[in-house]
């Protein structure tokens, strides 16, 4: 509204201004006119007009006259219109400022109510949180009493209390409920710590049936006394009781005489109702087999390990018979230029040591680089002989806990497996992957740690063995070059003494 009546007035100013610029124009106009009239030469044609232009010139004067008059008027009726409009503006300037004051007062009201409103909805909000926790409480605490009837009920009926019917049925009055209940809690519980004596039956270890003396230490551990055995009770089962395994008939003897034992010997249980299961010790087998196929295998790789570690003892410890002093005799004798007692002494021997020294023997007077390269290759060939099994020892090593890791794996499949069809209810459908998963990582590692370790000290033997091999046959060499010469008798005497250092 107020955008439209400031278009009107601007509209209606914009005309007051072009008719004043209009009315102006024309004045100036006329003016020019006039002046250009009057300032004009006169004409020899219009020299006969001069009357006429007389008795035109008052004419023209009464034309400006009335113009002007015209101008004022106009003028009056502008200056009119324009104090009415600025009057009309005024007023409306003052009508708009009551409006917006009004809007104004009206929006401030407004937003003063959406606050309050606001807050409301937030104080309604958290009144409805607030009822719904303790809603939520109401129905928790219901449950943990429906809970804790339920189970009381159980235990106090289990050993022979019965609760009223009344009792359960009726709704409301839980403190008295729960009173109650405490109660006879508490006199189940002070009865249940007594030592209590009974006659009555209980298995023994074979499996029969005898009657006699039982000695309840209150609700967790009793002792059973007979004519045919005594000693410390273990539930069975469904209330029954049968004898521990563990000797403990002075300790019930004592008891049922109201003596203090040295030593009190009890099997604590916890419940009558669910039988002990007595754990047996595994065979060997037994434990292989729970491995599976992989647990086999890993101990076939086992066996196969040990003979060849045992074969290849066998190999190193033939070829390593008395090295030192074969050595040092061929090498004396080599001294002594006693060449072919040497050879029949290293032919004599079946040690690798022997062998190398006896080609060795038969190559000392060829050409150095020849000789050691004879020596070389017998060096060699007898280190194929020596080497014999190691690799396959340390593979086995290697490739017996890579199984067990398999088994493992292979263990936690079957696990998954079950627990995805039957779930995790029963622990004994677990038992087999499980032990699998177990069983394989063990067999794995008891095989593995004795065959690297063995594989690694057999290697060590046989790198000693070339080793001997290598210094004997340079020995030889050395002496046999240095030995003694038509030209220097002493030479023989000094590779002697040589020879006696190596042996010692």
């Amino acid at each position: 509204m107020i955008k439209i009546l400031l278009i009107s007035l601007l509209f209606t100013a914009s005309q007051v201004y072009a008719v004043e610029n209009e009315a102006n124009n024309t004045a100036q106009e006329q003016a020019t006119e006039t002046s250009e009239q009057n300032t004009s030469p006169p004409d020899s044609k219009q020299s006969g007009k001069s009357t006429q232009d007389g008795q035109q010139q008052k004419p023209s004067k009464q034309e400006t006259v009335d113009l002007e008059t015209a101008y004022k008027r106009e003028y009056a009726f502008l200056e009119a219109q324009k104090r009415e409009l600025t009057a009309r503006l005024k007023r409306f300037n003052a009508s708009a400022a009551q409006e917006e004051q009004a809007l104004s007062q009206r929006v401030n009201k407004l937003e003063q109510e959406s606050v309050e409103r606001s807050n409301k909805i937030d104080l309604l909000n958290s009144q409805l949180a607030e009822a719904e926790r303790q809603e939520i409480a109401f129905d928790e605490r219901d449950d943990a009493l429906e809970t804790t009837y339920s189970q009381a009920t159980v235990t106090l009926e289990n050993h022979g209390i019965k609760i009223p019917p009344a009792f359960t049925e009726t709704q409301g009055n839980d403190p008295a409920k729960v009173s109650y209940l405490f109660k006879q809690v508490l006199t189940l519980i002070n009865g249940l710590g007594d030592v209590k004596t009974e006659q009555s039956e209980f298995f023994l270890e074979d499996g029969k049936q005898t009657e006699g003396k039982i000695i309840h230490v209150g609700n967790i551990a009793a002792y059973g006394i007979s004519a045919e055995s005594s000693g410390s009770l273990v539930p069975a089962g469904e209330g029954n009781f049968k004898v521990w395994n563990v000797p403990a008939a002075d300790t019930a003897t004592a008891l049922s005489s109201n003596q203090q034992p040295d030593i009190l010997k009890l099997f604590i249980f916890e419940s009558r109702s669910n039988a002990v299961e007595e754990s047996l010790d595994k065979t060997v087998i037994e434990i292989i087999e729970s491995g599976g196929i992989i647990g086999w295998i890993i101990v076939f790789m086992g066996v196969l390990a040990v003979l060849l570690a045992l074969f290849r003892a066998y190999l190193l410890y033939s070829n390593s018979i008395n090295t030192q002093q074969l050595s040092g005799n061929v090498i004396q004798q080599v001294t002594e230029g006693r060449l072919e007692e040497a050879k029949d002494n290293c032919a004599a021997a079946s040690s690798a040591i022997a062998r190398v020294l006896s080609t060795t023997l038969s190559h000392l007077k060829d050409d150095r680089d020849h000789m050691d390269s004879i020596v070389h290759e017998s060096i060699l060939q007898e280190s194929s002989t020596l080497d014999r099994f190691g690799s396959a020892i340390l593979v086995i090593a290697s490739v017996t806990p890579l199984l067990g890791l398999l088994g493992t794996v292979t263990g936690m499949i079957s696990t998954f497996d079950i627990i995805t069809e039957f779930g995790t209810g029963d622990p004994k459908l677990l038992s087999g992957g499980i032990s699998i998963a177990l069983v394989t990582t063990k067999l794995g590692l008891t095989v593995a740690i004795p065959a690297l370790l063995v594989g690694s000290l057999l290697s060590a033997w046989a790198r000693n063995i070339k080793r001997d091999m290598e210094h004997a046959a340079l020995s030889v060499t050395n002496v046999f070059l240095d030995g003694p010469t038509p030209d220097n008798p002493q030479h023989g005497a000094r590779a002697s003494d040589n020879a006696l250092v190596l042996n010692n």
